[in-house]
């Protein structure tokens, strides 16, 4: 294990602290005020300045995420709402989304609301106000290196409707800032069913600041809307009460080792005492499932937040993807596989 500049082993590592969490590792926490009253969070520390909490009561995302105790992300006026709360019908979603490090967006609808087949779908969909089963949150050792893992099963379910289970694992090593996210998404029905997916990433001050440098992966860039301005869409800007929403389609360009990366540099990160420093975050994942990149610029104040969105569809609603052809399809018993991964270096 590479711990502060030095290696060690694990028995060098045990020898030097009375409990491994003296360094880093997983413990649970119940939030008691407010909305968010209830709401259970399993907050991972790396022992190498990456920080972040993961909420077994919402699709098991990321809420918080900090580095060397400053902010990654962006976060909702709304905390970490309890789902109870939540309001399934048209854009109710905003009300109790979190923000965080990221937000899943499906099972079976992303985007916009949509209406098909006479069944009303939410804004991006329930997965992340459903509340997990099956969690588990261990640190393991393997070898002289020490794992952090949560994980857990999330299903959208209804009766005569569809039935989608997604399995989630989230890895971290002590000594490391990066995390893994690996999800399944298995068709636990007996018919085809809609497959929408979209991870929600935002990021925010002081990671984002006017200094920030935005480094897409390249190929032709969309805005949603025709008047749209394409100029600026790497670039981060100072706040703005009258600013509205943009929103950009990345065409991502083919890879020897079919990945997608987003890269987010700020030459002068905080880093405690006064201190700064160049810090990078980087977003992958692979694109043979998840094909799509949308990214939501919103610089409005008290908002102020860069959604970066790996996807396998658009943000239109499931209507508008039947209606391009685009709807994937999930068949009965058939499994699909989600890879990403953020580092911070």
């Amino acid at each position: 294990m590479l711990l502060h500049g030095k290696r060690y082993t694990r028995r060098e590592i045990e020898a030097r602290v009375g409990r491994i969490e003296q360094l880093g590792g997983i413990r649970r926490h119940t939030l008691a005020e407010g909305i968010e009253s209830g709401t259970s969070i399993l907050a991972v520390r790396t022992g190498a300045g990456l920080a972040y909490d993961v909420t077994p009561d919402k699709g098991l995302d990321i809420s918080a995420a900090s580095f060397g105790g400053a902010s990654l992300t962006w976060q909702s006026a709304n905390g970490d709402a309890h789902p109870s709360y939540y309001d399934d019908q048209g854009t109710g979603w905003l009300r109790t989304a979190a923000g965080g490090l990221f937000m899943s967006c499906g099972l079976i609808n992303v985007g916009s609301p949509s209406t098909v087949d006479g069944i009303a779908y939410g804004q991006h969909g329930r997965a992340h106000h459903t509340p997990t089963k099956q969690i588990a949150a261990e640190s393991v050792w393997a070898g002289d290196e020490l794992e952090l893992r949560v994980r857990g099963v999330v299903e959208e379910t209804s009766i005569f409707g569809g039935h989608l289970r997604l399995r989630r694992e989230i890895r971290s090593r002590l000594g490391e800032n990066a995390i893994e996210i690996r999800d399944e998404v298995e068709n636990a029905g007996f018919r085809p069913c809609p497959h929408m997916m979209l991870y929600h990433f935002n990021f925010g001050y002081p990671l984002l600041t006017e200094a920030t440098r935005i480094a897409f992966p390249g190929g032709r860039v969309t805005p949603r809307e025709a008047d749209v301005p394409l100029d600026g869409y790497d670039r981060w800007e100072a706040p703005s009460a009258a600013y509205e929403e943009r929103v950009y389609d990345h065409e991502l360009p083919k890879t020897p080792d079919g990945r997608a990366e987003v890269a987010l540099h700020q030459p002068h990160f905080p880093l405690g005492a006064g201190h700064s420093a160049p810090v990078t975050v980087r977003l992958a994942w692979k694109t043979d499932t998840l094909p799509r990149l949308v990214q939501w610029k919103m610089l409005g104040a008290g908002v102020h937040a860069l959604g970066i969105e790996p996807a396998n569809c658009g943000v239109e609603g499931m209507a508008a993807e039947r209606e391009r052809g685009t709807l994937r399809m999930l068949e009965p018993g058939e499994t699909v596989r989600y890879e990403l991964k953020l580092s911070i270096e």
